[in-house]
């Protein structure tokens, strides 16, 4: 049985029109795109939460601080 929320409807909704428009053609590096699609909204919305305290961010994410100021780094997300 598939357990469902908001998020995860969104996520299925998004990836049947992205079947869709592909129109044939074979998906590729899908892991990844999802991640980087998903990751960046993320972090930006739990820094806003923490008001930019990245401890409270990590602690929040479930992630070590060290993790997170590397993802911000890779991401560009400006503080």
């Amino acid at each position: 049985m598939r357990q469902t929320n908001e998020i995860s409807d969104c996520v299925r909704k998004s990836l049947d029109r992205y079947f869709k428009d592909l129109d044939g053609e074979k998906p590729r590096a899908m892991y990844d795109m999802v991640i980087r699609n998903v990751e960046r909204p993320l972090l930006e919305m739990v820094l806003d939460q923490a008001e930019g305290n990245q401890t409270v961010a990590a602690e929040m994410l479930g992630i070590n601080r060290n993790t997170l100021r590397k993802k911000i780094q890779l991401l560009k997300i400006k503080l």
